[in-house]
């Protein structure tokens, strides 16, 4: 934008009655830290698409009371957040990436700062993995409003619905089509008796692959030929790859529409050998497929299905050998979380590729009403094998499925305690793996008696464990239970007895290693804080200048 044109737009935002979804403004840069400007092109972001406009506004130099122009001396480009530059830090902490663009100008000797901010298009824009939203004076998270969650995903105009004027039946692979028929009717017996006499044009706008007949890009991406994939700028493709336990390449092949038959070639791929497991007390072993069918074919149609296609990227399906599926796919995970879509056990109200997606479902290939994410982790319990993990980062969404146990005492703990519901094993699986929790999870399985501890440091309970006869569960629990406080804080008392006074680096050392294993080196420091703060309001210890603690006389 030139000068002119900035200083137009200025005037224009200035004569608005207030802030709002879409503009803020702000005096100085004292009046906003560094972690909040991040916050606030989240919001505004969101806020312009809400109201329809095309960009959202952060200045600096206006009172925000009203608007009069003060300048600032705030220079943005000259920003840091530590040791890295201001803009740089908050364009990778933003997903997805947006071209939010800064000026910096002058209007009647006033400077001014301003953000201009794409609306976001198709999915909210996120600031350190939370959506935000302004709703009247206050900046908040938009996930509490999920009308306007829906207005965003609804924004942009559905990529796989576009019609491809150039492209005709003729482009549409027949072995494609016909197995397409097959699983149209499995999942519409009502149709069995008609469909044989339909022609592939009727049949295709049946199963709403085309429009009025005309070839979308979803019947390319499902059934195009190979040599038709020009339409689709070459980038809709699936990379098979085998690796070795160490990470090795071992092998790899690139799979190109039909996807509908891609699907079956990269399953056939896939080695699913038989695993063995021996149980407690018996000399036969259980013997089954390292993953069930089910489990190697839903995440990929998933991926299929929810893919950002306009990334012009390749959806990977990476087979760690005799180990771990990984399936990865560009866009964000649109429930939010997999607590969501298990615990609450409801079909997804929006998709990124609404049009895609109905055509997949009436081809048989993903869920009619949600819930294959909960068939896989029910699967996977089955095995008392690990639960699938699900890593959000960097606009992608990245599924690990892994093919054998890796615990054998966790997986023992899920045989001895066969009345653990699927939601408490999920939870469980995060202690077990020292995944955060939320308070909600925390207050639920401790209620439940499934685990001890605090919140940040939380451990399989006694009730979990004692079924289990197994010694080193037993010392696990003992190391991670600990003693009580009382206990080290006797400690301290009885060594400044014996030894008159001591550094904190000494109290350190003496107490952080007998404490719980639950707890991390940064708490464990906090413990004995805590624990001489409480001696010396008790009048019973006090620290001298050098820094050194002993008993009050």
């Amino acid at each position: 934008m030139t000068e002119k044109q900035l200083i137009e737009l200025l005037n224009d935002l200035v004569k608005l009655p207030s802030e709002n979804e879409w503009v803020e403004f702000k005096p100085n840069k004292g009046t906003i830290s560094n972690e909040e400007i991040g916050e606030y092109i989240s919001a505004m972001s969101n806020g312009a698409t809400i109201k329809n406009k095309h960009y959202g506004f952060l200045i600096w130099g206006v009172e925000d009371s009203n608007h009069k122009i003060i300048g600032t001396n705030f220079t943005f480009t000259k920003a840091k957040q530590g040791n890295q530059d201001l803009e740089l830090w908050l364009r990778n902490l933003l997903s997805p990436s947006i071209n939010f663009e800064i000026y910096e100008f002058y209007t009647n000797k006033h400077k001014i700062v301003l953000i201009r901010i794409p609306s976001a298009k198709g999915e909210p824009t996120y600031f350190k993995k939370i959506p935000y939203i302004r709703i009247g004076s206050n900046k908040t998270d938009l996930r509490n409003f999920q009308e306007y969650i829906r207005m965003i995903y609804n924004s942009l105009e559905d990529w796989t619905k576009v019609i491809v004027s150039d492209a005709t039946i003729d482009d549409l692979d027949s072995e494609a089509i016909k197995k397409a028929r097959i699983e149209f009717v499995k999942r519409n017996p009502k149709y069995e008796n008609e469909a044989s006499n339909w022609d592939d044009a009727k049949f295709l706008n049946k199963a709403k692959i085309t429009i009025k007949s005309k070839i979308t890009r979803t019947a390319l991406i499902l059934l195009g030929k190979e040599e038709s994939e020009h339409f689709l700028g070459s980038t809709v493709k699936i990379r098979w790859n085998l690796k070795t336990i160490d990470n090795q390449d071992k092998d790899f092949e690139i799979f190109s529409i039909p996807l509908i038959l891609a699907v079956d070639n990269v399953y056939k791929k896939i080695r699913n050998l038989k695993y063995r497991y021996l149980r407690d007390g018996t000399l036969f072993p259980d013997e089954f497929l390292r993953y069930d069918p089910f489990t190697i074919r839903e995440p990929l149609n998933n991926a299929i299905a929810h893919q950002d296609y306009s990334k012009g990227a390749r959806i990977n399906v990476v087979e760690i050998e005799d180990d771990q599926l990984i399936y990865s796919n560009y866009g964000t995970f649109i429930p939010g979380s997999v607590e969501n879509v298990i615990l609450h056990d409801s079909p997804e109200e929006r998709y990124r590729n609404p049009f895609l997606v109905e055509a997949m479902k009436n081809l048989d290939l993903i869920e009619t009403q949600g819930g294959g994410i909960r068939k896989i982790f029910n699967f996977q319990r089955e095995r008392f094998f690990p639960l699938p993990d699900y890593d959000f980062a960097n606009g992608k969404v990245k599924v690990t499925v892994t093919g054998k146990i890796l615990d054998e005492d966790f997986a023992r703990i899920l045989i001895q305690n066969k009345s653990l519901t699927l939601e408490d094993i999920l939870l469980l699986d995060k202690v077990q793996k020292k995944k955060k929790l939320s308070s909600e999870e925390f207050n639920y399985l401790k209620k439940q008696k499934l685990i001890e501890g605090r919140i940040n440091s939380a451990y399989l309970s006694f009730n979990v464990i004692k079924r289990i006869d197994d010694d080193a569960l037993k010392a696990e629990y003992l190391a991670n239970r600990s003693l009580d406080d009382s206990h080290f804080r006797e400690m301290i008392v009885e060594y400044l007895k014996r030894f008159g006074k001591a550094k904190r680096r000494t109290l350190n050392n003496f107490i952080v290693p007998k404490l719980s294993d639950a707890l991390s080196l940064k708490q464990k420091i906090k413990k004995v804080d805590n624990y001489l703060s409480f001696l010396r309001k008790a009048n019973q210890i006090e620290s001298n200048e050098k820094k050194e603690w002993f008993l009050k006389n």
